[in-house]
């Protein structure tokens, strides 16, 4: 059975199953239909852009306060022995910014690392060449958020054991952002320009550090593209997608 044009492929109504079953003289409604975890065909069928359009859609979901239509047992059944995910994601560890919940995305549809500050190093630098090369991923998303702690850190220049090389990742971010007011931690709206800076910059440092990723983008196989969450308001708000090079 097709799914309807507009709906998303996780919630259908499913036309079978009624039976002409009649009750007070109102035939019983058809049952939902949960589609289970992304298949390959149903990736590969997909361009970059209609995988950032699901994103979007999802964090709208999110946003309203919509129920989730998410089979989570059936999408972990149905992945068990194989994945087929259409993104990377890379975003930061916060505990407020889970990525596949503020986008309503289930089991095996995105990779997601995770990391202070979402800054890129060689292991993750590696683990997206895997995802775009090797396993077909086709969206490069970096997610940076609002009151960001490690951008607060980079600011104020913390020294913590390893903490301090990690936010040195950052520091270019802080030197970069072109801002008039007071320039410190304890202005969160410096702090959120930076956040942004930081996911700006840190998408040049894919494409400078990744011959494969930057050889997939220009090819256009597949897309890089730059967000931030905002804890307040729970909007994921998509930055303009830069020219493939």
């Amino acid at each position: 059975m097709s799914t309807p044009t507009g709906v998303d492929r996780r919630a259908f109504l499913r036309a079978a199953g009624v039976a002409g079953a009649v009750l007070a003289g109102l035939a019983l409604p058809a049952p939902l239909a949960w589609a289970a975890a992304l298949t390959k065909a149903e990736r590969d069928r997909m361009t970059p852009d209609e995988i950032l359009q699901r994103m979007k859609s999802g964090n709208e979901r999110f946003r309203r306060g919509e129920k989730t239509t998410q089979d989570y047992l059936a999408q972990q059944r149905a992945s068990a022995k194989g994945q087929y995910p259409a993104a990377v994601l890379l975003s930061c560890i916060d505990s407020r910014a889970p990525a596949e919940t503020i986008m309503d995305l289930g089991i095996g549809d995105v990779f997601n690392t995770r990391v202070a500050g979402n800054v890129a190093n060689e292991d993750i630098l590696g683990s997206m060449e895997f995802a775009c090369q090797v396993a077909g991923a086709k969206v490069v998303l970096v997610m940076g958020h609002t009151a960001c702690g490690a951008i607060k850190g980079a600011i104020d220049q913390v020294q913590l054991g390893n903490l301090t090389g990690l936010l040195a990742k950052i520091r270019p971010a802080v030197d970069a952002t072109a801002y008039t007011g007071e320039r410190t931690a304890k202005n969160y709206d410096f702090v959120d320009a930076v956040a942004r800076k930081n996911v700006e910059l840190t998408l040049a440092d894919i494409r400078r550090r990744s011959p494969t990723i930057a050889g997939l983008e220009g090819k256009g196989t597949i897309k890089l593209a730059g967000a931030m969450y905002n804890l307040e308001s729970a909007v994921v708000d998509f930055l303009p997608t830069a020219p493939a090079r």
